[in-house]
């Protein structure tokens, strides 16, 4: 694919200087056009064309939209009790914009299918579960398209456990045993007799 070139199309004669620009002003040429010759998303963007002469100052404003493959960020593993809700976001950068597809692991999910909705808003992908099942937990792959080609990236969604009123009861010196009350008695017990003891001694 051969360079783009950004022509600078003025009506100022004859143009003594022509400045070509871009903003915030990192790449610029002091010619009459201004060849990219490595385009990349990068590069997107206003680009201004200044001409001079003696008589006045033209300028123009041309933008430049760069098309490239999107590029997912790293999925992010999510944790879900049980019958709660779930959400896994997929996020992808691309020009133009992505469509996306949702796997668990080789099968396509659609949106109102098993408890699930998915909502796509620009570069932003979210896969919800309203009710948690067993089911649910697993794999899933992210797949976001345009015409230019494709990438994808992967979740994990587990288990999480709440504990229950029996579990946050037991510290970590709770008795084991399943004759902890009658161990608790019997030391009791033991202490009163070492107590009274001595002063019995006495008469």
């Amino acid at each position: 694919m051969s360079p783009p070139d950004t022509p600078c199309q003025l009506i100022i004669e004859p143009v003594r200087t022509c400045l070509i620009t871009t903003f915030p002003g990192h790449l610029g040429s002091d010619d009459d056009y201004l060849e990219i010759p490595s385009i990349s998303r990068h590069r997107a963007g206003t680009y201004e064309c200044t001409a001079v002469n003696d008589i006045d100052t033209d300028v123009q404003t041309v933008d430049i939209t760069v098309n490239y493959v999107p590029a997912v960020s790293e999925g992010r593993d999510v944790g879900v009790t049980l019958g709660q809700r779930g959400v896994l976001e997929c996020e992808a950068d691309a020009v133009p914009e992505p469509e996306f597809e949702w796997y668990k692991e080789d099968r396509r999910i659609y949106a109102g299918i098993d408890g699930m909705e998915i909502s796509n808003t620009g570069s932003l992908s979210k896969l919800t579960f309203f009710n948690v099942s067993d089911a649910d937990y697993g794999n899933y792959t992210c797949v976001a398209t345009n015409k230019l080609g494709s990438s994808n990236t992967s979740f994990l969604m587990y288990v999480v456990i709440e504990p229950t009123s029996s579990t946050l009861l037991q510290g970590p010196r709770a008795v084991q045993d399943g004759s902890g009350g009658a161990a608790g008695l019997h030391l009791h017990t033991c202490l009163l007799g070492l107590v009274f003891l001595p002063f019995l001694l006495r008469f």
